[in-house]
């Protein structure tokens, strides 16, 4: 793999985005409901920070992230099935944090899917609290912070 580049998403990211959500393998089986039916939308781009970590030469999707500023929220984070290992996640949320100090931010939380904690706990996020079930998740939800 080459270069990785970090850009702001625009609307016409917005189909490449749901087809990265709905080809995780980490939403398969259990956690499926989560993702089912799930798009991103041109709308949801305009309203959002959105980052996309693009291989710099052919701009083939690795990943990406959204962030709600106020309050500051992760909303989502997907790195492709095929590159994760790589470094990636760490480089999304490294350009997360740095936007949210730029901006002021003092903290970010995130809802983590359950199997996704453990790489928030080694990004530096501490665990907060537990999200209980909710309609799309019938599952109890890990609830972290990060520090800015």
């Amino acid at each position: 793999m080459t270069e990785t580049t970090i850009r702001r998403a625009d609307t016409a990211d917005a189909d490449r985005l749901t087809a990265l959500i709905q080809a995780s393998d980490a939403y398969r089986g259990e956690y499926f409901a989560m993702i089912d039916g799930y798009r991103v939308t041109p709308g949801y781009l305009s309203r959002h920070e959105v980052f996309l970590a693009v291989d710099a030469d052919t701009d083939r999707l690795l990943g990406f992230y959204g962030m709600i500023r106020e309050p500051a929220e992760l909303d989502l984070m997907f790195v492709a099935d095929e590159t994760q290992g790589l470094g990636i996640g760490r480089k999304l949320i490294t350009d997360m944090l740095d936007r949210a100090r730029v901006a002021g931010i003092a903290s970010v939380k995130v809802v983590s899917h359950p199997p996704a904690e453990g790489f928030y706990l080694r990004m530096g996020a501490e665990r907060t609290g537990t999200r209980p079930p909710q309609v799309r998740t019938p599952w109890a939800q890990p609830e972290l912070r990060f520090t800015v």
